[in-house]
């Protein structure tokens, strides 16, 4: 029998990013294989699938606000590519996002994150309660107010990394590893690239509700503030809404009954008819996350490129992540939006 030839590239990791990696590397001529240890055990497993920059930036995050914005611009294509390749639809939508706040308080903590928002040139529609209820008239009636983000997007995370799966192929394989294979390799493990790279990548468990109820129900991505808690609620097209998320600073998988209460609590407050609704999946995954919640994105030393510790935004930066890591993986140059991203500030 004759052996294969190595491969041109190994992805170590065989998440929605790394698999984006993959794809990527493999449409510019690679070969390429993807060491994928646990299929359905990483982040995105749970992820709603929110392409919300707005919704996600954070004070004193720029260089990261203006990744994820790029990140965003290019998810159209990057989900029209995958279809005509795979036939899979990776159930992009572009209603935007409607942010809510349901009390006086939260409305002054929503309006602060508006405004800085707008100073980085991100569209914030803001509108009075009975606008925002004509949007989505299943909102409670006891709103103070909201506002309308309409470059926000969504996909369903499980669809995409399907048609990934499906696009790579025999390239993705079954395989755990307890060191870095010889190069060229992209790292893009998750919360396995800590014990493979030294570097600091923490896990932050979070859980994720997933109801039934009628298709229509919503339209919009809600994102609400409620007497001082978060939810948010990501419907699908088939009747599914999405509802996250929490976020803790553990290693466990429990459901517990207070983190389920934590989230349909303020929910059912936004939309009194989610009370109705079947729970049909309680998920529990841990988001990668780094000392200052950005990503690992660049070489560590000699062959071995990261691309890992995107925390909450793994799907959202995928696009972008795959475009930056496969062009430094062929050219052997760092684009220069990887510079605020690389491993080596954590030394």
């Amino acid at each position: 029998m004759t052996s294969l030839p190595p491969p041109d590239l190994t992805v170590v990791g065989g998440g929605i990013i790394g698999l984006a990696v993959a794809w990527r590397c493999q449409r510019r001529g690679l070969r390429v294989t993807v060491w994928d240890g646990d299929a359905d055990d990483a982040a995105w497993y749970a992820a709603a699938g929110m392409l919300a920059p707005a919704g996600e930036t954070s004070f004193g995050q720029e260089a990261l606000t203006a990744l994820m914005i790029e990140s965003s611009a290019r998810w159209p294509a990057f989900a029209a590519e995958l279809q005509r390749e795979t036939g899979i639809d990776v159930g992009l939508g572009a209603h935007g996002t409607l942010a809510v706040a349901l009390t006086g308080d939260d409305l002054a903590e929503a309006r602060r994150l508006w405004a800085y928002r707008e100073e980085h040139g991100l569209k914030v529609h803001r509108l009075p309660p009975s606008e925002v209820r004509d949007r989505e008239p299943a909102l409670s009636p006891r709103l103070r107010g909201g506002a309308h983000i309409p470059d926000d997007q969504q996909v369903d995370p499980r669809r995409v990394v399907a048609a990934l799966r499906t696009a790579l192929g025999p390239a993705v394989v079954r395989r755990r590893t307890a060191e870095i294979p010889p190069g060229p390799v992209v790292v893009a493990a998750g919360l396995g690239t800590a014990a493979l790279t030294g570097l600091p990548v923490r896990p932050v468990k979070g859980l994720v509700l997933r109801l039934r109820g009628e298709p229509g129900l919503l339209r919009h991505v809600v994102v609400g503030h409620v007497d001082g808690r978060h939810v948010y609620l990501v419907p699908r097209a088939d009747g599914e809404i999405v509802v996250g998320a929490t976020q803790e600073e553990r290693a466990d998988t429990t459901v517990t009954a207070g983190s389920v209460l934590d989230l349909l609590r303020p929910a059912t407050e936004l939309v009194p008819e989610l009370a109705e609704c079947e729970l049909t999946e309680t998920v529990v995954r841990h988001r990668p996350a780094t000392p200052d919640n950005a990503p690992l994105l660049g070489r560590t030393r000699g062959d071995v490129i990261v691309a890992a510790g995107h925390h909450r935004n793994g799907v959202l930066l995928a696009p972008v992540t795959a475009d930056l890591i496969a062009d430094l993986v062929v050219t052997g140059r760092p684009d220069p939006l990887l510079e605020a991203f690389a491993p080596g500030r954590f030394a």
